[in-house]
């Protein structure tokens, strides 16, 4: 590891002006390229307080040996050199943005004699049109197999086109009419590219002339009593019709834009994108990046536009989620290889607005596809365990990984959660939540949800004689999904297909006398420290911990000054942050519960003389309390029993509630 003091430029060598500057390791390969409006300011931050860094950059700056630059005029030019850089080195610190699948197009190959219509993916060939991408290949052959009964275009492959010509037959296609045959000459070659092209007009969205034209054709026909013929036309424009139906019209029919939208966590962000063409989404595509640097929304969108509209089309309207940083440059830029103005803008109200958010559920959907895959995989939760074993310095890999959090709200309502994954999977069923009894702060919290788990687990562990006749300790109870504990030796000995120790009273495993073999805690060196603590004053020494701090990732060990810090892409800093997210997640869901639950009761138990039964009538005249809140001195008079005076306690009770429900709302 290089000292970053070695190579950091001699003070005033750095210009004060903007260019694209370039890391490099030993070997002289570029690992990261930037660009900045002031050089000198840039580059000095790097230097200035290394241990202030993120330790992304700080492992970016300890692999480089060397640092150069190139002063551009303008934040344009230091934009477009620091894309061709980007491009021509692949530097690995860089976020680079890789297709969460192949996405699939509809091709027609105008380069040939006699084009063809077909599903092509990957790179793009040139004289080739193109529309999409679509999600699947069989939406491309629906809407193809539509549009083959008014544009019989060729579909067949080369072989199948040259074998047909030479034997004199078309395909089953050109005997039901789903092909010209060109094969063998029932079109000429003009005749059949005068059909591609009316093809690739009606997909490029000038629909409406095709249409028109088939009506009157269709009325022309029944009018000479050529029905048979009006029937054939009647059912091409159905089809047409069916064929614009697939392709959903979202805005205005003169609107051509991206709407581009993301989804991230600290280690990986997705991204969507919607291609809006005449006003219908024409299709859409989906990249996942690994964030190896730290990066704001906008910078995401920066580098995706950047990355995206290198080589490709670009429309007159792009909506993104969040603005970059130099918005006026990188939309300078954008309208410079367009050929005319380009405008880049967060939607606000509208439709735009609504488009976006159904494009940002879309990416959080991805995201959450993408993590699901790669945790389902073997190979990768085996090494995931793995490295967590190395990186803390555990006999073995932790099958058994339980996470606790804490969740309140300026220390009301507090209560925790215990979440649990074997194998590096959730095994909800094993999920855990505590009402906390002593609220004295997050590590107080800590420590009281630690010393109740393993109380139980001793207490499930003396019911079985594995720890002999000493008494249990006392028994902590939960909200009710805790396992209770029973009297006595276990007789019916353990579970064949888990395992556990089997309780004679209900014929179901011991759980809480299973212990794990890691116990991580959402928190810093506080937190880890108490999570330790708790399990040493009861006595356990067979359960190493650990504590996730989410600012930075960084993972605590009990009485360690320096935190041990995971690379980022590391399989097995990606399954603890997981296991920490899904604790955070229950938390959450179990307070919220309980404070709707706590206004719920509190609210009505204020009001004097409104005993059980008058508020369940109250409950079920309105439905719910929310309709309650809204309902006034005379609605709730209908209800029998309830008086004027009592009518005006239950809204000044509830009226109460409401505003401290606002108060906490802004806390939140």
């Amino acid at each position: 590891m290089a000292d970053p003091a070695t190579y950091r430029p001699a003070p005033g060598a750095i210009p004060d002006s903007p260019g694209v500057y370039r890391f490099r390791d030993p070997g002289g390969r570029v690992i990261y390229v930037g660009k900045a409006k002031s050089l000198r300011q840039r580059l000095n931050s790097y230097f200035a307080d290394f241990a202030g860094l993120h330790p992304r950059t700080q492992t970016m700056l300890t692999t480089a040996a060397g640092v150069d630059w190139t002063v551009v005029g303008t934040e344009v030019e230091a934009l477009q050199l620091e894309y061709s850089w980007i491009k021509e080195f692949d530097p690995r610190f860089n976020v680079k943005y890789r297709d969460d699948k192949s996405y699939p197009y509809l091709a027609v190959t105008m380069g040939e004699e006699f084009p063809r219509v077909q599903v092509l993916r990957g790179a793009k060939r040139k004289g080739t049109r193109y529309f999409g991408p679509y999600s699947h290949a069989w939406a491309i052959r629906e809407t193809v197999d539509l549009l083959l009964r008014v544009f019989p275009v060729r579909t067949c492959s080369a072989g199948v086109f040259r074998r047909a010509g030479q034997i004199g037959r078309p395909c089953l296609l050109g005997y039901i009419d789903k092909c010209s045959a060109p094969c063998v000459g029932r079109v000429t070659p003009e005749e059949h590219r005068a059909l591609a092209e009316d093809f690739c007009d009606f997909m490029s969205g000038n629909t409406g002339r095709f249409i028109k034209r088939l009506e009157k054709a269709m009325r022309e026909a029944a009018a000479v009593e050529e029905y048979e013929r009006a029937a054939r036309l009647r059912d091409d424009i159905q089809a047409l019709q069916r064929a614009l139906e697939k392709q959903t019209v979202v805005l205005g029919d003169d609107t051509d834009c991206d709407v581009i939208a993301l989804a991230e966590d600290p280690l990986e962000a997705a991204v969507q994108v919607f291609y809006v063409r005449g006003g219908r989404i024409r299709g859409q595509r989906g990249w996942v990046v690994d964030k190896v640097e730290d990066a704001t929304p906008g910078d995401l969108v920066e580098h995706f536009l950047l990355q995206m509209y290198g080589e490709a089309a670009i429309p007159r309207e792009i909506l993104v989620a969040a603005l970059p940083p130099d918005v006026e440059a990188l939309t300078e830029l954008l309208s410079e290889q367009r050929g005319a103005r380009v405008d880049l803008r967060v939607p606000q109200r509208g439709d735009k607005k609504s488009l976006m958010e159904t494009v940002e559920r879309n990416a959080k959907e991805s995201l959450a596809q993408h993590k699901l895959r790669r945790a389902s995989d073997l190979t990768t939760r085996s090494r995931a365990l793995q490295e967590i074993a190395e990186a803390l310095g555990l006999d073995q890999a932790p099958l058994r990984i339980e996470c606790y959090d804490v969740s309140h709200i300026q220390g009301t309502d507090v209560v925790a959660s215990m979440v649990v994954f074997e194998d590096g999977l959730v095994r909800k069923s094993e999920y855990r939540r505590f009402s906390i009894k002593q609220a004295e702060g997050d590590v107080a919290s800590i420590h009281e949800v630690i010393s109740r788990r393993f109380k139980r687990y001793l207490e499930e562990r003396s019911a079985t004689g594995e720890l002999g006749a000493e008494p249990a300790p006392e028994s902590a109870t939960g909200d009710g999904r805790e396992s209770e504990g029973a009297d006595g030796p276990d007789s019916e000995g353990s579970d064949p297909r888990t395992g556990l120790p089997i309780d004679p009273d209900t014929g179901r495993p011991r759980k809480f006398a299973y212990p794990p073999n890691l116990v991580v805690v959402d928190g810093g060196p506080a937190q880890a420290a108490a999570a330790q603590r708790a399990l040493d004053e009861l006595g356990v020494d067979d359960v190493a911990v650990c504590g996730l701090a989410k600012r930075l990732e960084e993972v605590w060990l009990p009485g360690d000054d320096l935190p041990v810090i995971l690379p980022r892409s590391s399989e097995g800093l990606y399954l603890l942050q997981r296991v920490r997210d899904e604790a955070h997640r229950f938390a959450i869901a179990y307070h919220r519960s309980k404070r709707s639950r706590a206004v719920k009761e509190s609210a009505l138990d204020e009001v004097p003389g409104l005993g059980p039964a008058r508020r369940q009538a109250l409950l079920r005249h309105f439905g719910s309390l929310k309709r309650l809140r809204e309902a006034g001195v005379a609605e709730i008079r209908e209800v029998p029993g309830i008086g004027p005076a009592t009518a005006e306690a239950i809204v000044a009770a509830l009226s109460g509630a409401r505003d401290a429900d606002r108060e906490k709302a802004v806390n939140d």
